[in-house]
């Protein structure tokens, strides 16, 4: 009789293994008897492949994997990837982060969030979320976590010799990276009114998206923006087809983009845009795209051209804000330009901040964080290769802050726009700061936007008002006017031949005469 086989547990590290020698053929058996495992364990283990890899992807690149066994989710699933991605972003900047910090920042987010339950952000806790994610003990003493500065120089080396022998020219090589924006996200002073800051920080992670910024060391051939929301449609997209709009939208439930998604976006969108742009400049069909240490992406030799020369290469870890060349300012510039966008637009609109931030759907956002994207600069993304190719930059132009022009320009009128006085220079330059991760922006929450948007639907013109308003000898109303604009956008939006410009046009249209009523509205109280 055959003596009971020990109980083996296998670390994650363990089943990533099993996964890759899976997919290269290996059977099941021969696995069982490598591991000292049942057939049908390594079975589970495909069966929740995904599951795994997306688990190994939100840990830290540097521990935890290797001697991790379980997956035990946290309570709280929401904040927990919340946390893990402030916590990344936090290393990669070389903030200090503390466990004290680490627990003040969890209970905020808990707040923001609008979560339900007795959170309690206790040293058990913090120390159950370190290990959830491989988190090193040192990590929450206070170090500041600086770039590894060894290890990029290094790459730097080894980057420079590969793209001399491959014989790449700047027009080839491209750099992408990924960040959050809550696109409701105010300043800190006024434009809430008062009654509502004690509401405001109920945040729902509906009003956060995670925008891809991915553009060649020449900066004259951008991509379109990837963005990733959290619904598949959104409400405010209404009948909009997806393909229409001007950045490449995905849907997922993580709060970074997943290993599946980023496939997608690399097979569907990049490459087929990087053959057509080399084509279009008459050079080899030949590229490399470079990108943060994984685990948020998958393996290299996942992530290449059906002819292998459209390719991948991956930062070390822990040098993301010293050599990634969009973290290089790349990403704030993009973030600055949007936030001053949605600030003028306020400022056109003319109507009482309460309403314009009701009215601002994800749909607006799209469109406003596009035409951020698409005003960044040529020499702005040249300048943020300069360490990996030195002198690259020379020809770039002047070293302009742009950030502090716009900041200056959007304070000065701001602080003679109603219910706006008190916002200064200093207020407008933090919330432009991207490093404050958008942690201290109020926000009006969905509900309230949800709200006011019900409330025009419930007064829609019948067709009998519409056909007199439609009469030349009719006056049409500002009212009537707004309306047949929203419905034209969604027209466009659902149209597959309509350009950018026409879409941009009625955009700027309806800013107008939502003006417009604004000032009959005073003109008549």
């Amino acid at each position: 009789m055959l003596g009971k086989r020990k109980r083996v547990v296998l670390t994650i590290k363990d089943k990533l293994d099993i996964i890759k020698k899976l997919e290269e053929g290996i059977s099941f058996k021969k696995l069982s008897v490598v591991y000292g495992i049942g057939e049908s364990t390594v079975r589970d283990i495909k069966k929740n492949k995904e599951r795994i890899i997306n688990y190994a992807n939100s840990s830290d690149p540097t521990s935890g994997v290797s001697k991790r066994k379980s997956m035990k989710s946290s309570t709280y699933e929401e904040l927990d990837r919340v946390m893990i991605e402030w916590f990344n972003q936090q290393k990669t900047e070389g903030i200090p982060v503390s466990g004290t910090i680490c627990a003040k920042q969890a209970k905020f987010f808990f707040d923001a969030l609008g979560m339900e339950g007795d959170f309690n952000a206790s040293s058990g806790w913090l120390t159950r979320f370190k290990q959830r994610h491989g988190i090193p003990k040192a990590a929450g003493k206070g170090t500041k976590l600086k770039g590894d500065e060894t290890a990029a120089s290094e790459f730097c080396g080894n980057f420079q010799e590969f793209v001399e022998r491959e014989n790449l020219q700047p027009e080839q090589i491209y750099g992408a990276d990924q960040t959050g924006l809550f696109w409701k996200c105010l300043p800190s002073r006024t434009l809430v009114l008062e009654t509502e800051r004690s509401t405001s920080g109920s945040r729902s992670s509906r009003e956060r998206i995670i925008i891809m910024c991915c553009a060649n060391a020449t900066g004259l051939h951008k991509l379109n923006l990837c963005v990733v929301g959290k619904a598949k449609k959104p409400r405010a997209f209404k009948g909009a087809d997806l393909s229409n709009l001007p950045v490449t939208y995905f849907s997922q439930k993580s709060a970074w983009i997943e290993h599946s998604v980023f496939r997608q976006w690399f097979e569907k969108y990049f490459v087929p845009q990087v053959q057509k742009h080399l084509k279009s400049k008459g050079l080899l069909e030949k590229a490399v795209l470079l990108l943060d240490f994984p685990p948020a992406h998958p393996n290299e030799e996942l992530l290449s051209s059906d002819d292998g020369r459209i390719i991948v290469k991956y930062l070390p870890a822990n040098v993301t804000s010293l050599i990634q060349p969009m973290s290089q300012g790349v990403l704030a510039t993009v973030k600055r330009y949007y936030r001053a966008g949605l600030l003028q637009k306020y400022v056109d609109e003319g109507i009482d901040p309460k309403m314009f931030w009701k009215n601002l759907t994800v749909l607006d956002a799209i469109y406003e964080v596009s035409r951020a994207w698409n005003m960044v600069k040529s020499s702005t993304i040249t300048k943020a290769w300069k360490k990996l190719f030195p002198g690259n930059e020379e020809n770039s132009g002047m070293n302009i802050d742009e950030g502090a022009i716009l900041a200056a320009n959007l304070a000065t009128v701001l602080q003679n726009t109603e219910d706006c006085e008190h916002v200064d220079l200093e207020n407008i330059d933090q919330w432009f700061d991207s490093r404050s991760n958008d942690s201290k922006c109020p926000v009006l929450t969905d509900g309230e936007g949800a709200e006011d948007r019900a409330k025009p639907a419930e007064h829609k013109p019948s067709s009998k008002t519409r056909k007199t308003e439609l009469n030349p000898e009719k006056h049409i109303s500002h009212k009537a006017a707004l309306e047949w604009t929203e419905n034209l956008l969604d027209y466009l939006e659902q149209q597959d031949d309509m350009l950018l410009s026409d879409k941009l046009v009625l955009r700027r249209l309806r800013t107008v005469i939502r003006r417009k009523q604004k000032t009959q509205n005073n003109k008549s109280h």
